[in-house]
């Protein structure tokens, strides 16, 4: 069986401009200043949970609960995050070819599935694991087992791991026998197994896999 997992932000999806624009969004609703607003735009930059905003009322003294600002904000990345119709275009045709297709992702699960809903991905894959799902994160091999599980297919049989991250994703995959590709952009950390091809867009990822298919 041909199976694939992909990585969501920054390879399916563009987390940056979505991040970006929720926060922007965010401190004009509520009138933040510009200091809350570079805070939010430096601490959220990776990764962002309930602890960052917990962290920023109480930084900033905010009469408003951590909760509430962090629901606004998983709402507005949801309306502003996009998958380009070629990705979605090529996660169909790697279905239509009978792949099993995942995604495994950091990232707290009510943020990651907004996105998912959001983009309509959620509908367009077998499987999903999100980092908060057991409070761990890739390369932690336990992940990609859910992400395969839910998948309804067993690691042992191989497959490919597709993603930008190359600790999280390369390096997972290597380390869970999955081959990969490499979205290229971040700097490559030393003793990081290489990846199998590399490639500037997921599109030329989706690309790759199908010529696999067909052989």
């Amino acid at each position: 069986m041909a199976f694939a997992l992909f990585d969501l932000d920054n390879t399916l999806v563009d987390r940056q401009s979505a991040y970006e624009d929720a926060v922007t969004t965010l401190c004009r609703r509520r009138a933040f200043g510009r200091e809350i607003e570079q805070w939010l735009l430096t601490e959220l930059a990776d990764r962002a949970n309930l602890v960052d905003f917990t962290r920023l009322q109480r930084a900033f003294g905010l009469g408003v609960s951590a909760d509430a600002l962090w629901q606004e904000y998983v709402g507005l990345v949801a309306s502003a995050v996009a998958c380009r119709p070629g990705v979605i275009e090529g996660l169909k045709q790697l279905r239509a070819a009978s792949w099993t297709v995942g995604i495994v992702t950091n990232g707290a699960s009510d943020i990651q599935r907004a996105k998912l809903a959001g983009t309509g991905l959620a509908t367009l894959v077998d499987g999903v694991a999100v980092s908060g799902d057991l409070e761990i994160r890739k390369p932690d091999r336990r992940l990609f087992e859910l992400a395969a599980s839910r998948c309804g297919v067993n690691l042992a049989g191989g497959g490919w791991m597709i993603g930008d991250n190359p600790a999280g994703d390369i390096g997972g995959g290597h380390y869970v026998g999955l081959r990969t590709i490499w979205l290229r952009g971040r700097p490559w950390p030393d003793g990081t197994p290489r990846a199998l091809h590399v490639v500037d867009d997921v599109t030329d990822a989706i690309a790759i896999l199908l010529t696999e298919s067909s052989e």
